[in-house]
């Protein structure tokens, strides 16, 4: 049983519900950062601290009992109220206080990073005292620390479709199929799909695009899921592969890469997410708001 709550006991109860979300010990793995066997130590724990057996693991899969659904739902109202508390108290005086974590993709658009930092003026002219912090992540990562809550707001590419968040469109960035000087394609007059197809392609995981990518060569011996790695892949000469398009700008204006056939273009969407169940304070909602107004 239960005595005095502790700060242990918050971090195991948000675990459980984590896990729940997710469905079961091993689908949870990714959302908390920590393996399945760590997993069960902890739900151990908590059922030897409460004294009762909160969910059945085996060939049936993970279910939860009746206890357990008990106290997922005393869980979840606890930490809607410790949520709701913490938000009136930084709320005090009308003033915005607290922190905002904020993730953002990389290799953004100059006019995109402006246009967010005119957000951030706008924020900064309220009554406010709130830490901002920016992480940049990848679209997966960022998703994993939306779902920890690690971060409060997300901008990037996701797919929309993750029941745990909610999304708001912010604007899109076009990507474009490119080679270097060095490659064969680049002198080549006309550029046949066949050609395409025997030249060996950089695959960076786009995994959240609603549609496949317009090409999707036969070959492809490199992958990288950093920009910056599938430009050094692309420059070698022995590659050819997607580049935000105001990214290869630059290399293409010194004659380094060239831009292959714009009909295999396409839009990577970008949002901004945030986890349903965390009851966004005054200083993110303000935040949002200004994103929002900025972007549009």
């Amino acid at each position: 049983m239960l005595g005095q709550l502790h700060d242990l006991d918050l971090q195991l109860l948000r675990l459980f519900v984590t896990v729940v979300e997710a469905g079961g010990f091993s689908a949870a793995q990714g959302a908390l950062g920590l393996s399945q066997p760590s997993i069960s130590q902890h739900m151990a724990r908590l059922e030897t601290r409460l004294g009762y057996r909160l969910c059945n693991r085996g060939k049936r899969g993970f279910q939860l009992t009746a206890k357990g659904e008990a106290l997922l739902k005393a869980t979840r109202e606890l930490l809607d109220n410790i949520e709701a508390f913490r938000n009136r108290a930084n709320g005090v005086a009308g003033r915005l206080l607290g922190e905002l974590r904020i993730g953002i993709s990389e290799a953004l658009d100059s006019s995109v990073s402006l246009r967010l930092a005119e957000a951030i003026a706008r924020f900064r002219q309220r009554d406010e005292s709130v830490r901002l912090e920016l992480v940049s992540a990848m679209p997966a990562e960022m998703e994993r620390l939306l779902l920890q809550q690690r971060l409060d707001l997300g901008i990037g590419y996701f797919s929309g479709s993750h029941a745990a968040f909610a999304y708001r469109p912010l604007f899109s960035e076009t990507q474009r199929l490119y080679c270097a000087s060095s490659h064969p394609l680049f002198t080549c007059a006309t550029i046949t799909a066949e050609a395409l197809q025997q030249s060996d392609r950089v695959e960076h995981p786009y995994r959240f695009l609603k549609d496949p990518e317009p090409f999707i060569g036969s070959v492809c011996s490199a992958r990288s899921e950093q920009v910056e790695g599938t430009l050094t892949f692309i420059l070698s000469g022995c590659h050819i592969g997607y580049l935000p398009q105001h990214f290869a700008a630059p290399w293409v204006a010194r004659g380094l890469l060239r831009a292959l056939d714009p009909a295999l273009d396409f839009a990577a969407e970008f949002m901004l997410a945030r986890h349903r169940a965390q009851v966004p304070s005054d200083a993110q909602q303000a935040f949002e708001d200004d994103l929002l107004a900025v972007f549009g």
